[in-house]
């Protein structure tokens, strides 16, 4: 049997109700089915994140890899598509998939060596540049959800959301971000981003220094993939130093980029006022270090 991290289950339940829980007690069955399906053999302890359960594995030839299960959703369920295109470049290797389920196999990386231990956060951050520089080079297929469609809506929501927010500064902010983000909804690109790519999400392997796992894609902008390297290790006397970076190794328009960034920072606050989570205050500075540059 396989044991679900309580960790893991109440992430599922926190983000994804009713619909979380179904996922988590179905969990050592879906794992049952896909070794044996897939003629897999366990190798090691299990690990997981905020929504998937990821076991290392070794197939019937003696490759190792890692089955993924996770909750099929409207970010999960483009992951295959986009690894597909990636094709190892850059990125994981897909080794086989389930389209009704989202279930994956992967080629196993080196987990003991993320990019979150490098101790040089601007070696890590130029990582990152880099990756991102490669993977949004590649057109998004067709399919895939839209940043046109997720950045108006977003723009929509922000009046309302607004009505929620006690501190006028923060309101402001908030205000200030929508703004910037409608200059350029004209222009909402077509790209393929890795939306999440920040330090825990790169890993090393044999065959390449460094490779982006865990994406959850988008057609857009790849100035919408900028905020995660900005946001982990926070330091808010480095975020000039690692925007400036990151514009000039991806060869982007600094104000479209910004704009684009001052989005995912309009997203996150919107989310938190959704859940009815006051507002964070590393998302708040980040947006008024970006919007006064």
């Amino acid at each position: 049997m396989i044991e679900v991290p309580e960790k893991l289950a109440a992430s599922q339940s926190e983000f994804n109700g009713e619909a979380g829980r179904a996922f988590i007690a179905g969990l050592p069955r879906l794992a049952a089915d896909f070794l044996d399906r897939w003629e897999l053999r366990i190798d090691g302890p299990s690990m997981y994140g905020m929504a998937a359960l990821v076991l290392p594995v070794v197939r019937r030839d003696g490759t190792p890899a890692v089955l993924k299960l996770q909750l099929l959703d409207e970010e999960s369920v483009g992951e295959p598509l986009a690894l597909r295109v990636w094709d190892g470049d850059g990125a994981v290797r897909l080794l086989g998939h389930d389209d009704a389920t989202g279930t994956m196999l992967l080629e196993r990386l080196d987990q003991t060596r993320m990019l979150s231990h490098v101790p040089d956060t601007r070696e890590a951050v130029l990582v990152i540049a880099r990756l991102l520089a490669h993977l949004t080079s590649f057109p998004a297929p067709e399919g895939m959800r839209r940043l046109a469609d997720i950045a108006a809506a977003m723009v929509d929501e922000t009046p309302k959301a607004l009505e929620r927010v006690a501190d006028p500064a923060a309101r402001r902010l908030l205000a200030d971000c929508a703004a910037a983000l409608r200059e350029v909804l004209d222009e909402p690109g077509d790209r393929l981003l890795h939306w999440d790519l920040h330090d825990e999400n790169v890993l090393a392997s044999e065959r390449a220094p460094w490779l982006a796992i865990d994406p959850k894609p988008l057609a857009g902008d790849p100035g919408f993939d900028l905020w995660p390297a900005l946001d982990n290790r926070f330091d808010p006397d480095e975020l000039a130093w690692r925007f400036d970076a990151m514009t000039d190794v991806l060869s982007l328009d600094r104000a479209r980029a910004r704009a684009w960034t001052l989005g995912r920072v309009l997203q996150n606050c919107l989310w938190d006022i959704e859940d009815g989570r006051g507002l964070d205050p590393q998302q708040l500075e980040i947006g008024r270090r970006l919007r006064d540059t």
